[in-house]
């Protein structure tokens, strides 16, 4: 449940910032810097949280990022209420919400391997993936965006309450829970901090299937956040899509997303992880095209929901294929290091796209979604030949 109500923030979060960055400015590299300083902090801090949550109860750390972002929406609605909000005060936030999330999210992403069998992860991960998906698309997105053209105030005061009720009831969960939250360190010398900053990257490197695998998502986000940077603008000044309605439209990625969380492992156990992986992949970065060669809002949305379900399947299996791989002694530390080049070259994708957008909003997609597709293309071989997380040995996650 504390997962739940924190999904809702979250939901409300990334629907209010792009909504509130349109009304305070029409410049599209300006919109597309709110994506870019949301995912910022995960190239400055993935590294640090990881080894934060390779040596602490993952609970309190819950707790604590929690805690924060919720005087972070309070001050995100005093800002707005008192008239004083620009969109640089609104980068900030951003930027702040952003940093507490590493946190957050491998606290979450760290707990699954302990609890749940290899062959369990991609069933428990689209269990969690459905659960944000319903809670922060389905809940939230059409809440909002409704909320938002009637007084933006009644969703920022939500945003408040759903962050406190998520580290209130982080701070109640079970000390059986807890457990399951933090790292054993049995048999393992007592390192400094600043000496574990390259654990992660070494783990990676030393691997040849995760080492590939790092290098096509890392290439894949930098274009996937091109290209749908600016989608704000494109939908609501494009295809003439009034605000109250957005939140609809993200419906059409809510619907596609929850329908994937459904079907991946069903599909996982058929015709195994990697083809599955491989399609999805594919699928989901030809949509963006589509979505930009044909400027119809139906078409669009159906692109949209082509797009997300692709995604969705994509990260289950991809998430369920490296928690298996990896130590749980190591998994804060190489997801913080994965997330680090992985999430902290999106920014640069975002002003990429920003840049696009001001020549043309169509522009990102065509350009960037052109570019993805052909990289997911020449990868497919390789991504179609990997195995299910339940057939790795355990020598590869020693």
């Amino acid at each position: 449940m504390a997962n739940v109500s924190s999904s809702l923030g979250d939901g409300i979060a990334k629907v209010a910032a792009p909504l509130l960055a349109a009304r305070l400015t029409d410049d599209p590299l300006l919109v597309s810097g709110v994506a870019a300083v949301s995912m910022l902090p995960w190239l400055i801090f993935s590294i640090p949280a990881g080894i934060l949550l390779d040596r602490i109860d993952r609970r309190r750390a819950m707790t604590l990022a929690n805690g924060v972002r919720t005087l972070l929406a309070a001050l995100l609605l005093a800002l707005f209420a008192t008239d004083t909000l620009t969109i640089w005060w609104l980068y900030v936030v951003m930027f702040a919400y952003g940093a507490f999330e590493t946190i957050y999210d491998g606290a979450l992403r760290a707990v699954l391997p302990s609890i749940v069998d290899r062959p369990d992860l991609p069933r428990a991960n689209s269990r969690v993936e459905a659960g944000e998906i319903v809670v922060e698309r389905f809940l939230s997105g059409p809440l909002t965006s409704a909320l938002f053209a009637v007084s933006v105030v009644v969703p920022l005061g939500i945003n408040v309450l759903t962050y406190a009720v998520a580290g209130v009831m982080a701070v109640f969960l079970p000390h059986a829970a807890a457990g399951a939250h933090r790292t054993d360190p049995t048999g393992e010398p007592h390192i400094a901090w600043y000496r574990q900053l390259t654990d992660g990257f070494r783990y990676i490197m030393s691997n040849p299937m995760l080492r590939r695998l790092w290098i096509i998502s890392v290439a894949i986000a930098l274009c996937f956040s091109a290209a749908t940077a600016t989608i704000v603008l494109y939908v609501l000044n494009r295809l003439g899509l009034p605000e109250a309605w957005y939140g609809a439209f993200i419906l059409a990625g809510a619907v596609g997303s929850l329908g994937a969380a459904a079907l991946a492992d069903r599909l996982k156990v058929r015709f195994g992880a990697g083809p599955v992986m491989a399609v999805a992949q594919t699928l989901s970065l030809a949509a963006l095209v589509l979505m930009g060669a044909v400027p119809v809002l139906g078409v669009v949305a159906f692109g949209y929901f082509l797009s997300a379900g692709g995604t969705t399947a994509w990260n289950i299996l991809v998430m369920s294929l490296r928690q298996a791989a990896i130590p749980s002694r190591l998994l804060g530390r190489v997801h913080g290091t994965w997330r680090t080049l992985l999430w902290g070259t999106m920014p640069l994708g975002s002003l990429l796209g920003g840049l696009l957008g001001r020549i043309d909003l169509r522009a990102p997609f065509l350009v960037a979604g052109c570019l993805a597709t052909l990289i997911a293309l020449v990868s497919f071989r390789f991504l179609a030949g990997l195995p299910n997380p339940e057939d790795l040995d355990d020598a590869d996650a020693a």
